[in-house]
C-alpha cells in the first residue's frame, strides 16, 4: 500500500491528497468531499507515509500495519473506529501482536482504523501500486518537503 501522497492535517478531519504545491504551501484535496484547500506552510502536516507504531522491538511504518489489517479483512472494511476500548485493542492485537501498549494509545488505534476504512471506502486498499489516485503532474513529496525547509536566498554583493 502507498500512502506516499496521502495527508492527515491537524486541525481538519479526514485525510486528505496532495495535488500541487505554490508558492506559500500546497494544495490538497479531501477524500471525503472532494473539495480542494490550500494549506499554508506553517500547518502541521502529517503524511501517513512517515507514520510509524511504536513495537517492542521498534517502529513499525504504517503502510505495513495497514497491509495487515488489509490482509486479515480480504481488503475490506475493518471493525468501526466507534468500537470501544476493549474490543479496539483486541482487534490490534490480533493485527499487530508485538505493538507496545504503554506508547500507543486507544486514539491512536482508533485514528489508525479511521484512515484504513477512509481508504478502504475510496477503493485505495490495494496490494500492488499506488494507494492514491492522484495526477501524474503532481510535485513529488521531496519537493514539497524541500519547499517547506528551504532557506531564503542570500543576496550577492558586488565587490
Amino acid at each position: 500500500m502507498n500512502l506516499e501522497k496521502i495527508l492527515a492535517i491537524s486541525g481538519k478531519p479526514g485525510l486528505y491528497v496532495l495535488k500541487v504545491q505554490t508558492r506559500t504551501g500546497f494544495v490538497a484535496e479531501s477524500l471525503s468531499d472532494g473539495k480542494k484547500i490550500t494549506v499554508n506552510l506553517k500547518s502541521n502536516v502529517s503524511l501517513l507515509s512517515e507514520i510509524s507504531v511504536y513495537t517492542y522491538e521498534g517502529e513499525k511504518p504504517l503502510a505495513e500495519i495497514m497491509g495487515k489489517i488489509a490482509a486479515k479483512e480480504s481488503n475490506g472494511p475493518a471493525i468501526s473506529h466507534k468500537e470501544d476500548n476493549a474490543t479496539l485493542a483486541a482487534y490490534f492485537k490480533e493485527v499487530l501482536a508485538d505493538y507496545d501498549e504503554e506508547r500507543v494509545y486507544p486514539s491512536d488505534i482508533k485514528k489508525i482504523l479511521n484512515w484504513y476504512n477512509m481508504l478502504q471506502a475510496k477503493g485505495l486498499v490495494v496490494d500492488a501500486e499506488p494507494a492514491a489516485a492522484v495526477a501524474e503532474d503532481t510535485p513529488a513529496v521531496a519537493e514539497v518537503e524541500a519547499a517547506v525547509e528551504k532557506p531564503k536566498k542570500e543576496k550577492k554583493v558586488k565587490e
